[in-house]
């Protein structure tokens, strides 16, 4: 079993996310809009950093971004990217606040389905589907700015 540390401290956060780049030149994640039949988008919580954000994380060595971001929705919510839609590419973000070496690909899932409901583990707290215009009141500044983007056919920033 690995060491667990609890980063639920924002300083505590600052310091593992400065630990990781010290190592990397660049890191690379992923997030994914999903909205379902109902209006409703895919938000998560995580254990370890407030808020609600989209569902993603980082691109694992050799995996391509598409994959990992179908590996992420699989992982962090329970849905399954529909074959047939695939995944639409909105935008490629560069977020200032993590070093300036942290890019964010963000993908809208078409089509999907639910292979059940999400259970809280290490990472993820909560996960669950919000109607657009009632998002949780601790929904990310950024999470807010790409459904804005999307819903409203907006061309995507360039900063995260």
């Amino acid at each position: 079993m690995g060491l667990m540390v609890n980063l639920d401290r924002p300083w505590l956060q600052r310091l593992a996310l400065r630990a990781a780049l010290l190592t990397r030149g660049m890191t690379l994640g992923v997030r994914g809009v999903a909205i379902d039949g109902q209006g409703r988008v895919c938000l998560v919580r995580h254990t370890y950093i407030g808020g609600w954000h989209l569902p993603g994380g980082g691109i694992e060595p050799g995996e391509s971004a598409p994959a990992a971001m179908i590996r992420e929705f699989r992982e962090e919510a329970e849905i399954v990217v529909a074959p047939e839609g695939g995944l639409r590419l909105h935008g490629f973000f560069l977020n200032p606040g993590a070093l300036r070496r942290d890019h964010i690909a963000v993908y809208v899932a078409p089509a999907f389905t639910l292979s059940g409901p999400k259970r809280p583990d290490r990472e993820i707290a909560q996960s669950d589907f919000f109607p657009l215009d009632a998002l949780p009141p601790d929904t990310t500044r950024a999470t807010r700015t790409r459904l804005a983007e999307i819903t409203a056919a907006a061309p995507p920033a360039e900063l995260w």
